[in-house]
């Protein structure tokens, strides 16, 4: 039986349908937003296994080319391996959903929304978060939602929700919240140094609207909801849990407090593994093994949380505020373009910066139409950053990390008018506990100050951690800066901010519970900006302004306006004319339709010995002015010469010596260079020209005439 439930959203209709289509799904729901649609599906395995420890949930967001009256682009027409952005919509739903669902259920689980309409007006990714939770929701599955998102952008000095790509094309902060009824889980965006009251009301904007869209897929599931399946509930219980707890607990308090990571890990399993050892008949049974880690488990994390709420202290020593030891670097590779060396404690990005030309921009094809990016941050993060062995590749992990820094970087990078270069920074992590993406963000600044890029200001980002006694409204919790990797594993969110000494320009936030308030957020935030000056001034104290030049291995680029009716001129039939003069000088010419050229060159030499071809062909003759010419063919009556790239005018041979001459090959042969002095344009628009000999008779010496000295025109004033 079709379902369908109807409302209106920041004014434009939301349309939710279920039992029309994809009926063999768990849950199954048609999401339609202006022009946008999304399919979302969830399905579950039908058996389940006892004991995970983890929910195993995959969320693969895909958009269908034909959404947008598209093709693929390239050899192959068929959508192929996700797309960074794809991965990245995975993430927005993977990320507030995964805490909603139950272990104990015990199945793998699906969530496959689908683009398969777009207007190209409104984004179809908060569609696809609004979908896939209903789609659970209506769903047998057991979820504890459901949940929704919303964008946030200010526009204008204006908050507005769900915005077109238009607006947010023009905003100064851009935020998508998801989260339940009872709270914020999911936050992500960036801005241009909005202040963290702005970032706050964002918040609290999206807030709302995330109550009324939870409310109506509450009223879908009223009309079209399943009875839940039952969750895997396992009877069994560990044998002398008591008896270890009492026995391990100090013993495990003292491991958790060695202050170094690895050493906290070794001291740590030493516990654990010597009481496996001395209950090892009873841990040959797999279930009482599983229950023996949980135990263990569950000691650290009521360690380390009541160790923050009572006492103030931290794992490794420090207090709520405290932040690791940092040091900055630059210079540290020898040539590349820029590298920096970021070390916060046990984390450290090494970050390089290589400047390219316009032929290096990122392409993007997708059904939002093409689209180039000339600033590209990559994020690795290898095994041996943990010291762990493992496979190197690029996951969703990374992609997301990156993007994470990326945009939290992008709004202090300078305009391409201003630096026309394409910039790549990539952040090498070579150790991580806690934050490797903030340390991306650090590195990265200080890797493009050091090769030269005029950034507008330095960025610098830090993580905050959140501990909570209970979900009551007076119940003590603790925020921490500069959260490490067991406090963002056992603590209730990580809260990631990235910004100027003005404001914040990126901002990531999960929450491991069902959501914090606003005054907890507040707090956050306002810690999190003295965290961050505190880390500003580290970094400022090594390097806070680009370096005076671009590294002398950097490509050398000349940018010049031209009348845009001279374009084709330059460009020639078939790109004949450029390509002769990139080949001619060793460079790489672009050309833009408003006019702008750009010249790459592996030296200023041939960079600007180029940009004096270009304005030669481009220029119009002017009477009076002298050429250096070539003669290009030899006649009775005199000789053809050209001035400017296909543009000869004609020496008669009265015009090539003051004295008489017999024959005009007495004076000149074909491919010579001569100085040549434009006498007139006539009707007809022919070039009439005079060889200029020895010395002209106004007095100019062939030197100045290679200069293009004009002879005839008065001074300016």
């Amino acid at each position: 039986m079709i379902q369908r439930v109807t409302k209106t959203i920041a004014g434009k209709e939301l349309i939710l349908e279920t039992g029309r289509i994809a009926r063999q799904a768990e849950g199954a729901v048609f999401a339609q937003y202006e022009g946008s649609v999304v399919i979302a599906t969830v399905c579950c395995s039908k058996d389940a296994v006892e004991g995970l420890d983890y929910v195993p949930v995959t969320v693969d967001y895909n958009e269908k080319y034909y959404a947008a009256g598209k093709i693929p682009g390239g050899f192959i027409k068929r959508e192929a391996r996700p797309k960074d952005k794809e991965i990245l919509v995975s993430r927005l739903i993977d990320r507030p959903m995964r805490p909603l669902f139950e272990k104990a259920f015990g199945r793998e689980i699906q969530i496959v929304p689908t683009t398969i309409a777009t207007d190209m007006v409104n984004p179809p990714d908060i569609l696809a978060i609004i979908a896939s939770s209903a789609a659970v929701h209506i769903s047998g599955i057991p979820f504890n939602g459901p949940i929704a998102g919303v964008r946030i952008c200010q526009v204008e000095g204006e908050l507005i929700a769900n915005p077109t790509y238009e607006q947010i094309e023009r905003s100064t902060l851009e935020i998508i919240v998801a989260g339940t009824k009872d709270g914020i889980t999911m936050v992500e965006g960036g801005a241009k140094e909005v202040s963290e009251e702005i970032m706050l009301a964002a918040l609290e904007k999206g807030k709302a609207v995330i109550t009324e869209l939870c409310d109506f897929q509450e009223e879908l599931r009223r009309l079209a909801g399943k009875e839940k399946l039952s969750l895997t509930v396992s009877p069994a219980v560990l044998e002398n849990s008591d008896e270890i707890r009492r026995a391990a607990y100090s013993l495990l308090e003292e491991a958790c407090f060695v202050p170094e990571k690895l050493k906290r890990q070794t001291a740590v399993a030493k516990v654990k593994a010597d009481f496996a050892e001395k209950y090892a008949a009873q841990l040959e049974d797999e279930t009482q093994k599983k229950l023996f880690s949980a135990l263990f488990e569950d000691m650290q994390y009521e360690i380390l949380r009541s160790s923050i709420l009572d006492k103030g202290q931290r794992v490794d020593g420090r207090g709520v505020e405290d932040i690791r030891p940092i040091t900055c670097e630059v210079g540290v590779l020898p040539r590349v373009h820029g590298s920096a060396l970021f070390t916060r404690g046990e984390t450290q990005s090494l970050c390089v910066s290589t400047l390219g030309t316009v032929f290096d921009e990122q392409i993007f094809d997708d059904i939002e139409g093409d689209k180039r990016e000339n600033f590209i941050l990559h994020y690795n993060f290898p095994p041996y950053s943990v010291g762990e062995v493992g496979r190197l590749g690029t996951g969703r992990r990374e992609i997301g990390h990156g993007n994470l820094a990326r945009r939290s970087l992008e709004a202090m990078v300078p305009d391409k008018s201003e630096f026309p270069y394409t910039i790549r920074v990539v952040s090498e992590i070579m150790e991580s506990n806690g934050s490797s993406s903030m340390a991306s963000v650090c590195g990265g600044t200080l890797s493009m100050l050091h090769a030269g890029v005029p950034m507008k200001k330095p960025v610098a980002g830090i993580a905050m951690g959140l501990i909570t006694e209970s979900n009551a409204p007076n119940a003590r919790y603790a925020v921490l800066s500069d959260i490490l990797g067991d406090e963002d594993h056992l603590g209730d969110m990580d809260f990631k901010v990235a910004g100027t000494e003005y404001g914040i320009t990126g901002f990531q936030m999960d929450i491991k519970i069902a959501g914090v308030s606003l005054e907890v957020m507040k707090n956050a935030l306002q810690q999190a900006k003295r965290g961050r000056l505190h880390i500003l001034s580290i970094m400022n104290a090594t390097i806070s302004a680009p370096s005076s030049s671009v590294s002398d291995l950097a490509p050398k680029i000349v940018t010049f306006k031209i009348e845009v009716d001279k374009i084709g001129a330059l460009i020639g039939p078939g790109g004949k004319t450029v390509k002769a003069l990139s080949e001619q000088f060793k460079v790489r010419i672009n050309t833009e339709d408003d006019g702008t050229v750009t010249i790459y060159g592996k030296n200023a030499s041939d960079a600007e010995s180029a940009k004096t071809a270009v304005m030669g062909i481009v220029a119009d003759p002017e009477a009076g002015v002298i050429y250096n010419g070539k003669v290009t063919r030899i006649m009775e009556f005199g000789a053809f010469v050209e001035i400017l790239p296909g543009k000869e005018g004609l020496v008669h041979i009265s015009k090539l010596s003051r004295g008489h001459i017999a024959k005009v090959t007495d004076v000149l042969q074909e491919g010579q260079q001569i100085p040549v002095k434009l006498l007139e344009i006539d009707k007809m628009g022919r070039l009439n020209l005079s060889y200029i000999d020895a010395i002209d008779a106004d007095g100019t010496p062939p030197a100045e005439s290679a200069a293009h000295q004009r002879t005839d025109r008065k001074p300016r004033r």
